[in-house]
């Protein structure tokens, strides 16, 4: 193979990172629909999407060891195809948690999502905006726009530690008016539901949360891999 023809397969490779990023934008994009819509027709076709975006990500991993078998590439390149494997693998997880969210769609009983007074559209909106910065950065080989996305993160991570939180203490409080019932210091009608009649509810909610933050990370990830191509540095990396 010629030095251009090993160019072009490393821009080709670039080329579908940027791809299957795209597509798994669009998957996380349509399951956080399907969740606050209940539109469970949209949560089965992100559901189904699954399948060929896990198959793309096997293909693309072995295209990166193929580069580094057969063409054994060195500093910038060998960096760059290092972090092209493994962005890959963050995407792929964040297509499985997009599937994860569509799945809770499926579970769910049509009602909105438990703890109605949490903002889940800004922790939605959040996340996918870090996923869609991150391919940006990733196009543009933007190291400071990969900082940005990492300080970004923080209000994502804070925000889903709120919602966790109020999700404990709210357990917490439903306990302790069962034992009031139970005990005989509350009258029938004088407390709000059993903690057995809420545990659905804010396990769900829990779930979602979880699943928002880890598409942060992932995108994080994403941007620190990115600067490790460029600078080879690790400073992102957790």
């Amino acid at each position: 193979m010629t030095r251009e023809d090993y160019r072009a397969r490393l821009e080709r490779l670039r080329d579908a990172v940027v791809a299957i990023g795209d597509r798994v934008h669009a998957q996380l994009d349509d399951a956080v629909t399907a969740l606050f819509t209940d539109d469970r027709a949209l949560a089965r076709a992100v559901i189904a999407s699954d399948d060929a975006v896990n198959d793309r990500s096997l293909e693309l991993e072995r295209e990166c060891l193929d580069l580094l078998a057969l063409h054994q590439p060195v500093a910038g390149d060998l960096r760059f195809v290092v972090a092209a494997f493994k962005i890959v693998t963050d995407l792929e997880r964040i297509g499985d948690l997009a599937t994860n969210l569509a799945a809770y769609t499926l579970d769910s009983t049509g009602s909105s999502p438990p703890l109605p007074d949490v903002d889940f559209e800004r922790l939605a909106a959040l996340a996918l905006e870090q996923v869609e910065r991150a391919l940006e950065a990733f196009v543009a080989d933007d190291v400071e726009a990969c900082f940005d996305i990492a300080d970004r993160d923080d209000e994502l991570d804070g925000r889903c530690a709120s919602v966790t939180e109020r999700i404990v203490r709210t357990l917490i409080e439903r306990r302790i008016e069962d034992g009031r019932r139970n005990g005989g210091w509350l009258r029938d009608g004088d407390s709000r539901p059993p903690v057995e009649d809420v545990i659905t509810d804010v396990s769900r909610t829990f779930v979602i949360v979880r699943d928002l933050e880890r598409v942060g990370d992932h995108a994080v990830n994403v941007a620190a891999r990115t600067v490790y191509a460029l600078e080879n540095s690790e400073e992102l990396l957790v």
